[in-house]
């Protein structure tokens, strides 16, 4: 296997072009990418936009199809998508996410949750959109997956100048699509990112103002 230029670096991971229609996205830190890859075939299996996967040598890469089209978060910033649109795809993508049953379900309601689904982990295909990144994919209560998400994308929002003003025009509608947000979802969102190694100290210390931001989103 050939390996191309770097396409992209996470904060995980570093994705290769291999110059077939195929990228390879290769850990830094030994994880293995199998559960990962088994996650993303069942969803294909049932319909739901995820990339094309192939098995690989090493236990920490995964193959890819090479897929084309800015992220939601480019065209965020450039304009082509608005927040509001945005806002909707995203409780949509959450929504279909949660409609299928999981690969081995510990308790009832329990659906494959994506953990980390946020504007920058969707592609914006010709297609439609693509959802991307499932290292942090587990199975449990859809309700902490839409914490999450929500959770996630007012943090972001509040380390931007001005964010604090924007975030209604994207958290509103992402709310409004989704059930109502339990406490104890919000409060395992919150513990999660705080554990979370990749979570600079910055993005920590805005967790609660994050929160706050949310429930007045979903009020409104």
């Amino acid at each position: 296997m050939e390996i191309g230029e770097l396409i992209a670096a996470g904060r995980t991971a570093d994705v290769w072009a291999l110059g077939d229609g195929r990228v390879l996205r290769r850990y830094r830190d030994g994880l293995s990418a199998g559960g990962e890859a088994d996650t993303m075939m069942h969803l294909a299996e049932h319909g739901y936009p995820v990339p094309a996967v192939w098995a690989a040598e090493r236990p920490g890469d995964l193959i890819m199809e090479r897929l084309g089209g800015p992220t939601m978060l480019q065209s965020l910033v450039s304009g082509a998508i608005s927040p509001a649109a945005a806002g909707e795809l995203l409780a949509e993508l959450l929504r279909r996410l949660h409609e299928i049953p999981p690969r081995a379900a510990a308790r009832p309601g329990d659906r494959v949750l994506h953990l980390d689904l946020h504007p920058d982990n969707v592609l914006l295909t010709a297609h439609g959109p693509v959802v991307i990144d499932w290292s942090t994919a587990a199975e449990g209560e859809p309700g902490l997956d839409d914490a999450m998400s929500a959770v996630i994308l007012a943090q972001a929002l509040l380390g931007r100048p001005g964010g604090a003003e924007a975030a209604p025009a994207i958290l509103v509608p992402l709310l409004r699509g989704l059930p109502p947000l339990a406490d104890h979802h919000l409060a395992e969102a919150c513990a999660r990112r705080t554990a979370d190694p990749t979570t600079t100290p910055e993005e920590t210390a805005l967790l609660d103002d994050a929160v706050a931001l949310v429930r007045s989103c979903a009020a409104g």
